[in-house]
């Protein structure tokens, strides 16, 4: 952990921090962090915290009232979409204008190294998060030889923090596993007010099953990438007969994907946000996510609120959201000939699927954004506690894990 010595908070009368966010990801991409993100900064500005965000170019001004900053750098060769991002001084000068309490690294990687230099250099407190498992993704691309390596620099960077948040109780596990330290779980939710049940809109089932609204309609939605197992649907699923596959959203894998499932009642509309991806759910018989290198699956939780039953591999961040045969179906992630068995079973059931979507619904509706978002203020007035820069009779509400 880094040393320092005491310091007042800046704004020792006020419970009001601000606070400098530093992310490898933000808008325009769209995914899981992103979203995640977004819902920081919505709550940030209800509570009164101030922040400014420093992340890749191409991004708005502004969002929910923090400041956000563009940093340039080349495109990651196997993520075009991702860059290495390299701050000059005019970043530098504005942290010190902006004078935080604090610094939140998300998945420090490149931009991260400057956030951590930064806060090191203003003596505040660093908070770290881990979103993405990219030792996992490293193995998917045929890097697996560079996992080890990837383990040893992320945990370089993550120790240098005085808390690491990480999105489940598993992954909380792995990373305890590999030497990570002051770990703990910043629990995920969602805007169950826009992401909740309703009717099916003919419209968008007619155009997700391509003309054909009464077969039973599988949907996933994601970044489209070949760590997201999405190859694999098409010879689990297609046996059947009437059933139809809906991959929404893009990436990487998007035009292969296209021919990969050329000839198979499959649709790839695109990116979907906001009340057109509500509907997408709503519209959706079950929801398929055969992804192993999840560390929560955000995307899932949303299905739920949908009352949309899931199918999902056991693994990672999903152990906590879902119970296998109460609120969706459980496959092995080492045997995905298991989905078409789930598939079959949901058809010739009705009734275990309503059993299952209205249990996915109280489940997603117990897991309010705010919360957790609340949950990550408690956890940024822990790491000034243990910086030694706030009272120690400061309340920790939802600091738990």
């Amino acid at each position: 952990m880094p040393q320092s010595q005491h310091v007042p908070l800046r704004h020792a009368n006020s419970d009001k921090l601000r606070i400098a966010i530093f992310t490898e990801t933000f808008l325009p991409k769209i995914d899981g962090v992103v979203s995640i993100l977004c819902l920081t900064l919505r709550r940030l500005q209800e509570l009164g915290h101030e922040v400014i965000l420093f992340g890749p170019p191409g991004g708005p001004d502004e969002y929910a009232g923090a400041k956000i900053v563009g940093v340039g750098g080349p495109r990651v060769p196997l993520y075009p979409e991702l860059r290495i991002n390299i701050p000059g001084r005019r970043v530098w000068k504005m942290v010190q204008d902006f004078q935080p309490d604090l610094v939140h690294v998300v998945h420090p990687f490149f931009l991260g190294i400057f956030g951590l230099r930064f806060a090191r250099k203003l003596n505040v407190p660093i908070v770290a998060s881990f979103h993405t498992h990219v030792p996992r993704y490293a193995q998917h691309y045929g890097l697996g030889w560079s996992v080890p390596i990837v383990w040893w620099y992320e945990r370089m960077l993550h120790n240098q923090a005085h808390l690491n948040l990480c999105t489940s109780t598993a992954m909380k596990t792995e990373l305890e596993e590999q030497g990570f330290q002051r770990v703990r779980w910043w629990k995920r939710g969602i805007d169950t007010d826009l992401f909740s049940p309703g009717p099916v809109d003919q419209a968008m089932r007619t155009r997700l099953t391509d003309g054909n609204p009464d077969d039973f309609l599988l949907v996933n939605v994601g970044r489209q990438a070949p760590e997201k197992g999405l190859f694999g649907l098409r010879d689990t699923i297609f046996p059947q007969r009437r059933v139809r596959l809906a991959l929404i959203g893009n990436g990487p894998s998007h035009e292969d994907l296209k021919k990969h499932f050329s000839g198979t009642p499959t649709t790839l509309p695109g990116y979907m946000r906001g009340e057109e991806l509500v509907t997408a759910y709503r519209s959706a018989d079950a929801f398929i996510f055969p992804s192993t290198t999840e560390t929560f699956g955000l995307v899932a939780l949303e299905a739920m609120a949908c009352r949309v039953p899931v199918i999902a591999a056991r693994t990672g961040g999903l152990l906590d959201t879902i119970e296998d045969g109460v609120n969706g179906l459980f496959f092995e992630p080492g045997e995905p000939e298991m989905i078409g068995d789930l598939i079959r079973k949901m058809r010739k059931n009705p009734m275990l699927r309503n059993r299952l979507a209205e249990n996915a619904l109280t489940h997603a509706r117990s897991r309010s954004w705010r919360a957790t978002m609340d949950q990550l203020v408690d956890y940024y007035r822990m790491s000034l506690r243990m910086f030694g820069q706030m009272p120690s009779d400061q309340p920790t509400l939802h600091a738990s894990g």
